[in-house]
């Protein structure tokens, strides 16, 4: 089989491929909210019937929350490749707030853009254009030569954007049908526009909460102030205990599991497009505020990070109230790089606080635990290599292996629970306003998206 036919295929059903994913994005799988359970019940049944479409023996499984949908499809009957699995979601996030949006969110639309053209749509690149680049390689290839090349299970998931909390049980009962050679996971971006990136590794996620109590009761601050204990004033002391001053985490034991980066991936991270000015201008900073011993990048991908996302307490309403609130409190996630554990960090944190509180000041901590470690991806592994010779080819541009500041869980759990590695192939921009008003995705993101994964299938088969 010629790759050529199928990559012509591709470019001819264009047009077609992109009516079909303006289907599925008009179905408001919102997983947050109860009211849209109904269009998230809708969003499985497309993707059910749109690989049936394919040959593929696809299903729609009933979970204590939405539904996961699971297909399974051989390759031809001589065929020697490896089994894929290949995961996406078909959830999305709210859209509010909806004054915000230019469009129905939930009516997508081709755009022209100073940039190209562009899919404007809640959801368009996280993540049903990502999932459906490569169910239209599975389809051009079918299409071409009457068969996928390689035995593949399709994995689409429902709460992706809430948690994901019927996935963890749904992995362990359904590990053996699950079980493959190696997992794809496309819901990742560029690391810059053109530059084709495959996530190598992915930071972890630690999540905490903490009330501080000083008095009984709100106290008059005429009467009180100076000798009682003030709760904002506490909190913002131990707070202030977390950094150091050349912005490394000060609590004990933080930093055990970390690793620095290998030479020659760092060499990668150098050349691979990244342009901190514009990181960095384009939300308002003039300069990096991490830890000083490293540069931007390596600060995002490859090291751990302590951050205060809320901190409240006290009167917030009109005018002032002179009071000594008798709480405070504060919100607080970590970033895990390499072998960090997050349950034995999250008590390294509660100890530092812990050993520095004033006395007559009282802590409570939440216990709804969350937390999981990074991913980090065996990039030893032959596919590897072919998935990225595969798309320097299709983008004329050296592939990089990239880090990813955020979180993907799925990828720690297919290592943890199902054993499989993952490559995560994604073709989202940075300015795709995932989780934001007017969300985008750009055509040519889809169009060589698709091209990308026939060319990654025909690599992986070879």
């Amino acid at each position: 089989m010629s790759l050529s036919a199928v990559l012509t295929r591709i470019d001819d059903q264009i047009p077609t491929a992109t009516e079909r994913l303006m289907g599925l994005l008009r179905i408001p799988s919102i997983s947050t909210d109860p009211a849209y359970g109904a269009a998230c019940q809708d969003a499985a049944d497309w993707l059910v019937a749109d690989l049936q479409s394919l040959g593929v023996k696809a299903q729609k499984r009933p979970t204590p929350g939405h539904p996961m949908v699971v297909g399974h499809i051989d390759g031809p009957a001589d065929g020697t490749g490896p089994h894929l699995l290949f995961y996406g979601h078909y959830d999305v996030q709210p859209v509010d707030p909806l004054d915000l949006w230019n469009t129905d969110p939930f009516d997508p639309q081709v755009q022209d853009t100073d940039h190209g053209k562009v899919i404007r749509a809640r959801g368009a690149s996280d993540d049903k254009g990502q999932l459906m680049t490569f169910v239209e390689a599975c389809r051009a290839y079918k299409d071409v030569t009457g068969a996928l090349p390689c035995k593949i299970t399709f994995f689409f998931e429902g709460e992706e954007e809430s948690g994901s909390p019927s996935l963890i049980p749904f992995l362990k009962e359904n590990a053996d049908e699950l079980s493959a050679d190696i997992a794809l996971i496309c819901d990742t971006s560029m690391v810059a526009p053109g530059v084709p990136s495959i996530a190598s590794q992915l930071r972890g996620m630690l999540k905490d909460e903490f009330t501080i109590t000083g008095p009984r009761i709100d106290l008059h601050s005429g009467h009180y102030g100076g000798p009682g204990l003030n709760p904002l004033r506490e909190i913002s002391r131990l707070i202030t205990s977390f950094h150091d001053d050349t912005g490394r985490v000060a609590v004990e034991g933080f930093y055990e599991g970390v690793h620095e980066v290998p030479e020659d991936l760092l060499r990668q991270w150098e050349t691979c497009g990244f342009d901190e000015h514009e990181y960095l201008t384009s939300v308002g900073y003039t300069q990096p505020h991490g830890e000083k011993a490293y540069p931007t990048l390596v600060q995002q991908w490859a090291r751990p990070t302590l951050e205060i996302n809320g901190l409240w307490g006290g009167y917030q309403g009109a005018g002032s109230k002179t009071v000594i609130p008798a709480k405070a409190h504060c919100k607080l996630t970590c970033r895990l790089v390499g072998d960090m554990d997050p349950d034995a960090l999250r008590l390294k944190i509660r100890k530092h606080v812990e050993e520095r509180l004033s006395p007559d000041a009282t802590i409570t901590w939440d216990q709804n635990l969350e937390g999981s470690p990074a991913a980090v991806m065996n990039i030893n592994r032959p596919e590897f290599e072919k998935a990225r010779s595969a798309l320097t080819d299709e983008w004329e541009r050296e592939a990089v292996f990239t880090g990813m500041g955020g979180s993907i869980p799925i990828a720690g759990y297919f290592k943890e629970i199902l054993g499989l590695d993952a490559m995560l192939i994604g073709f989202a921009q940075e300015d795709d306003a995932i989780h934001s008003p007017n969300e985008k995705y750009n055509l040519s993101s889809f169009h060589k998206g698709i091209r990308s994964w026939a060319r990654v299938l025909d690599a992986l088969t070879r």
